[in-house]
């Protein structure tokens, strides 16, 4: 395998390739919300420079120790056959019991690919927090849409009573009613408005962008539903999760971290030679250089509790690690549980909102008939335009709701 190809797999400025619908005009603007997000966000930077320090850890371990070069003068030339040795130079080159470079690079290498996952993991992370706080925008200027038809619906129903107060058909009873239900939109629409705001900041903060520019929200929220089975999403979310799989690289690279510490057990080769300089002798030999090789050398690993005890370190860790996975795969089980009631949930919930929505304007109309034919059943009215408000919230709580489960489940897969 060409590790270097398994790195290169993003660009130099973080090119992302994002897996979702590009159907229609909401879909596609926040399409480009999460690309913004992708290219900007810094947390997600951080993890690819944590990614990219990673990469440069297996050109280290692999590469041999420094060669050793020593230079000898003697004070006291040292008299030979062929005259005095003035200088001595030696190199000597240390090489490690065979097959541990490798195993260390291998193992750098395995942890590199954990790195790789862990920054896999923010960006589906960092993507769901962009599409959950998207659908909360969404609901959120709804919310501001449906008071601000609700103020308009009141505003119709208080002339009615003014006509009717003014024929002496009503007391001033019914104007007060409308006034308080007024009174309590208006402040809900306030609120709702400086929530507006903080979404918009919230939203901002996660593409890393200061654009003033208004964020392009559907007037109406697409619906997708999950095309796969409960178990086929959930066997997904086992082999695609991008936790687990950093954790399977994890466990990789320990079992090459036990193959290095078993042969640092083993002895190591010392290889170098000698050159030393020879002077002029007394019987006025020119001095001849001599080599003196092989110089050869062992490391003798004497003291073996240190290796056992090496070995056991990362015996331990690979439990630890195994274990570490098992509970990192039963916390996303009872979070895919979670997400799954949710979005079956909201699948409910927009349906029965639906039809509540449908009777709720068809009972508004006829009771608004009535009053406005000489009953005074006032207060009828205004539950039921109470209850239109709700069920209009409700129905577009759900549909964002849906959709945040939806993409949920698609961070636990991996996406």
């Amino acid at each position: 395998m060409n590790t270097q190809k398994y790195y290169i797999s993003i660009c130099f400025f973080l090119v992302l390739l994002i897996a979702i619908p590009i159907t229609g005009f909401g879909q596609s603007e926040l399409g480009n919300y999460l690309e913004e997000a992708a290219e900007n966000n810094p947390g997600l930077k951080a993890k690819f420079n944590d990614y990219l320090a990673a990469l440069e850890r297996a050109p280290q371990v692999k590469a041999l120790p420094d060669p050793q070069v020593a230079f000898a003068y003697f004070i006291k030339p040292i008299e030979t056959r062929m005259g005095p040795q003035e200088f001595k130079f030696s190199v000597s080159q240390m090489f490690p019991w065979f097959g541990t470079l490798k195993a260390k690079e291998n193992s750098a290498i395995q942890a590199a690919k954990g790195k790789y996952e862990a920054f896999e993991e923010a960006k589906a992370k960092l993507f769901h927090e962009v599409r959950s706080n998207y659908y909360n925008l969404y609901f959120n200027k709804k919310a501001i849409a449906i008071s601000m038809e609700n103020i308009d619906i009141l505003q119709s129903f208080k002339k009615m009573a003014e006509i009717k107060l003014e024929a002496g058909l009503v007391s001033a009873l019914d104007g007060y009613r409308i006034e308080i239900e007024m009174g309590d939109l208006e402040n809900q629409l306030a609120l709702l408005k400086d929530k507006q705001f903080v979404l918009e900041v919230m939203f901002n903060n996660l593409l890393n962008t200061e654009s003033k520019s208004e964020i392009l929200i559907p007037d109406d929220l697409w619906q997708t539903d999950l095309t796969l089975s409960k178990e086929a999403l959930l066997d997904s979310i086992q082999r695609n999760n991008h936790q687990l799989l950093s954790l399977n690289f994890q466990q990789q690279a320990l079992a090459f971290r036990k193959e290095v510490a078993k042969k640092a057990g083993n002895p190591n080769i010392n290889i170098g030679l000698d050159y030393i300089v020879t002077g002029k002798g007394d019987m006025n030999l020119a001095g001849t250089d001599a080599f003196v090789f092989p110089k050869i050398g062992l490391t003798i690993p004497l003291y073996r509790n240190k290796y056992k005890a090496m070995i056991k370190e990362v015996v331990y860790l690979e439990t630890a690690k195994a274990l570490e996975k098992d509970d990192k795969s039963n916390i996303l089980e009872s979070l895919f549980e979670k997400g799954w009631k949710d979005y079956r949930d909201g699948d409910r919930r927009i349906y029965l909102f639906r039809s509540q929505l449908e009777l709720a304007q068809k009972a508004l109309h006829l009771l608004e008939t009535n009053y406005a034919s000489g009953n005074k059943n006032f207060e009828e009215v205004l539950r039921m335009e109470r209850k239109l408000l709700k069920y209009n919230l409700e129905l577009e709580k759900a549909k964002a709701d849906k959709q945040a489960a939806i993409s949920f489940i698609s961070y636990l897969m991996g996406n």
